[in-house]
């Protein structure tokens, strides 16, 4: 074994989990801010059989790898089930998410009590930048299907995908 885990030092990792339909620049932000903090970043895209994407997981999978290549400490996968077991099973002690109002930390709250509960991950709560403090992918997708400028709203290759999704259907 090579690199620091061969050296006696813990290797740091954290998850971002998500929807990811489809991932924004309010997510990269997030995305972005974690890998300067943790050696690896796990992106965990949630599989929720029960509802319809307008991306199947593998092309957000896909389109977020695209887009978070440069970080070279990213990892991307699906998961389904609970988020504490995906952690466990890669030794992931942190979640990271972002908050972009109350309304978020309210829920949230809720959410990292029940984590932490469970199995003892703890939740990092990251502020938003403002820029982005009113960004969902369901506002995006929304836009974007009545013809809208989402450009600024995510990264150019996710706005060609929207756009040949969009004009498909």
């Amino acid at each position: 074994m090579t690199g620091p885990e061969s050296e006696g030092t813990q290797v740091r990792r954290a998850v971002c989990p998500g929807s990811f339909d489809p991932i924004t620049n309010g997510h990269l932000d997030i995305i972005s801010r974690a890998s300067r903090l943790y050696d690896e970043v796990y992106v965990a895209v949630m599989i929720n059989k029960s509802k319809k994407g307008l991306f199947e997981i593998d092309e957000r999978i896909d389109l977020i790898r695209e887009v978070t290549a440069e970080y070279g400490n990213v990892r991307v996968e699906a998961f389904h089930g609970l988020l504490v077991d995906f952690c466990k099973e890669r030794g992931i002690p942190a979640i990271v998410k972002g908050l972009r109002a109350v309304s978020d930390f309210d829920y949230e709250l809720q959410m990292a009590q029940m984590n932490n509960g469970l199995s003892g991950v703890e939740t990092l709560f990251v502020p938003t930048n403002p820029t982005y403090s009113f960004l969902s992918s369901s506002l995006v997708k929304e836009v974007a299907t009545w013809g809208g400028d989402v450009s600024h709203l995510v990264p150019p290759r996710v706005l060609e995908a929207l756009t040949e999704r969009l004009g498909r259907d």
